[in-house]
């Protein structure tokens, strides 16, 4: 073999060195360390002052979560509460006088204290501590700043009853007292309540009274199925305005008339989805915009003002879906906040003079670019039922014959899965795991007739809903079937579950966290305060008395000898929905029959050091279980 063969040899191995070195890279995912899934943005609650002179924001200091505000147009911020031992809750919110309202969260105690801070003297004060009481702010009114509309189940804890609290002195006054059925108020331009909602759990009352010294009168009356929710009084005689599906499958925005409760006009609807959203500027007295979702946020809008501010953020922020969360009083200044589905985005300030936009805090912690698509699908179930969902599929040349994981969401009614950034989801798919999230029947924002369709079908229908959607992603060669998983919290604990007990032969694996175990323990530990809506309770998952055989013949708690594959359990001590000795109890009987069953039960409270710990832990125990279960030979 002379020289020049030689190399004409060697050559043709290092071209197909480089190409098999290429083609690997190619398929070949970076992987994000799991602590940059879980990365704290830092800063979250971003608010604007009714003045607009300052923004405030959540943060940790003393290790816990407190209150932060800076002067617009200025970088330096302050530390307005410095709590060591309780954080602040999330919900706090600004009076028109310059106090901010907020809570304590004190999960061993179960107590949540409402405080005020004043701004001019820096100093906080408790004016509220009710012990276990629940409280709502249901009004603010710049009139009287002083005074605030709050509910509170003080007196009876199934019940809330409305108050005037005055946020200086503490001053507490009752204005209504609750029956036992009211579960909604509305209040006019003046802080009155005009409206209130009635209930027994399945059939519902609007009632109207003229002024404080007139009765309720019942004006509307509906089942659960058909709903009216009042928005706000629009200063047209005695209209308000509202979301409804009475008469028609999706909801629409309509104007309604309080004083005969009588329909004048839809003021927008949509063929496709139902209305969820309505902004209205009680300030101004003119409506905003609507917003509804189909694949993706959609939005309608009334005021030209409103539509060429949204238009001027979408250029400046172009490719990402864009909301305005709060604004001062004059709307001038207004807190925007972005997402993408690979994104959390950011959140800025954005000032009409000079049409400013400055960013508040960046969420986006990993490169957008290395994370996955998250794609909307459709597929038509065994009875003909179109459903839509999501599916998220991992980096790489190669689109089919991949493993998965079933996301079902929480619920099982009233919720949906949307196109939106989900840590969980995009820490599969760059584990090189394809997932598929499925809004199945009872999920929120597909109409009425999509909607009642899930009632007593938690264990039927809604759970084939998902099946179907597994074999549709095997039938088109996207799935290996034989590398399937199922991953759920709460609800969606319960659908994943309920796979591996009653469809087992589809499913390698299961990760549950928190699960709903027991269908009869869910509906008994609801809250007293959930007491209206129990009867509802009854009608869409089942009564546990008139259909206890069908409650027991679904709840995983009664067929511990059916998971015949491995199951990976996370349990919160705290959970409120759940009787913890029940599930170790489950949790025994399950490891009798099958020792591939890890358990793992998180025994500290809520909120305490170490949660984000505790997250890793679980991250690196689901991505190890996922890599023993999945990653096998096929």
């Amino acid at each position: 073999m002379n020289n020049r063969m030689v190399r004409s040899i060697k050559a043709l191995i290092l071209i197909f060195v480089v190409a098999a070195l290429y083609s690997c890279n190619r398929n070949k995912t970076t992987q994000i360390p799991i602590s940059e899934f879980l990365k704290n943005p830092g800063k979250t609650a971003f608010k604007i002052s009714p003045d607009g002179r300052y923004i405030s924001y959540l943060k940790k200091f003393n290790q816990k979560q407190n209150i932060f505000i800076r002067a617009i147009g200025t970088a330096d911020e302050m530390a307005v509460t410095s709590f060591s031992d309780f954080g602040v809750r999330g919900d706090y919110t600004w009076t028109y006088d310059n106090q901010i309202i907020f809570w304590q969260e004190r999960p061993r105690d179960d107590e949540h204290p409402m405080l005020v801070l004043d701004l001019n003297t820096l100093k906080t004060k408790t004016i509220l501590s009710e012990g276990k009481a629940n409280i709502r702010i249901l009004n603010k009114n710049r009139l009287t700043p002083d005074i605030i509309t709050v509910s509170m189940n003080k007196r009876d804890s199934a019940n809330f009853d409305v108050y005037r609290l005055n946020v200086k002195t503490g001053e507490l006054k009752t204005y209504l007292v609750n029956p036992g059925n009211i579960t909604d108020w509305l209040v006019d331009a003046d802080a009155k309540i005009r409206l209130i909602k009635s209930t027994d759990g399945v059939d519902e009352t609007i009632l109207y009274r003229a002024n404080d010294r007139a009765p309720f009168k019942p004006i509307i009356k509906n089942n659960f199925r058909n709903y009216v929710r009042m928005i706000a009084f629009n200063g047209v005689r005695k209209n308000f305005y509202a979301l409804s599906n009475v008469g028609r499958d999706k909801t629409a925005f309509v104007e309604i008339n309080a004083e005969d409760g009588k329909e004048e006009r839809v003021i927008y609807a949509n063929n496709n989805a139902d209305i969820q959203r309505v902004d209205y500027s009680k300030i101004k007295g003119r409506l905003e915009l609507v917003q509804w979702e189909e694949a993706k946020l959609q939005k309608h809008f009334f005021s030209p003002e409103i539509k060429n501010l949204y238009e001027t953020l979408y250029k400046q922020l172009k490719g990402y879906e864009v909301n305005i969360t709060d604004k001062d009083t004059a709307e001038n200044k207004f807190i925007v906040q972005t997402y993408t589905d690979r994104s959390r985005g950011s959140v800025y300030l954005y000032e009409r003079a000079g049409n400013k936009l400055t960013r508040l805090m960046d969420n986006s912690i990993i490169d957008p670019k290395l994370l996955c698509e998250k794609r909307p699908i459709t597929y038509t179930t065994g009875d003909g039922v179109v459903i839509n969902g999501y599916l998220t599929l991992p980096h790489g040349d190669s689109k089919t014959n991949l493993p998965v994981v079933v996301i079902p969401h929480d619920g099982p009614f009233g919720t949906r899965d949307s196109w939106n950034y989900n840590s969980e989801v995009q820490f599969l798919a760059n584990r090189g795991y394809a997932v598929l999230q499925v809004n199945y029947r009872g999920s929120s924002g597909y109409g009425k007739v999509f909607y009642s369709a899930g009632f007593k079908e938690v264990g039927g229908k809604i759970q084939q809903d998902i099946t179907d959607g597994v074999n549709w992603l095997i039938a088109h060669k996207i799935a290996n079937p034989k590398k399937i998983a199922i991953y759920g919290r709460g609800f969606g604990g319960f659908s994943a579950l309920y796979a591996v007990s009653f469809n087992p032969k589809l499913y390698n694996c299961a990760i549950v966290q928190n699960g709903l175990i027991n269908l009869f323990t869910y509906i008994k530990t609801a809250p007293a305060y959930y007491r209206p809506i129990l009867q509802k309770m009854y009608a869409t998952i089942g009564d546990p008395e008139k259909d206890a055989d069908l409650l027991r013949s679904i709840s995983p708690v009664f067929h511990p000898e059916k998971p015949k594959v491995p199951l990976l359990f996370f349990q919160d001590a705290r959970d409120p929905r759940a009787n913890i000795s029940e599930v170790n109890h489950y949790i025994r009987e399950l490891q009798k029959r099958n020792p591939a069953i890890k358990y793992f039960l998180n025994k500290n409270e809520h909120g305490s050091q170490g949660g984000e710990n505790r997250r890793m832990q679980s991250y690196a125990e689901i991505e190890k279980f996922l890599e023993n279960n999945l990653h096998v030979k096929p």
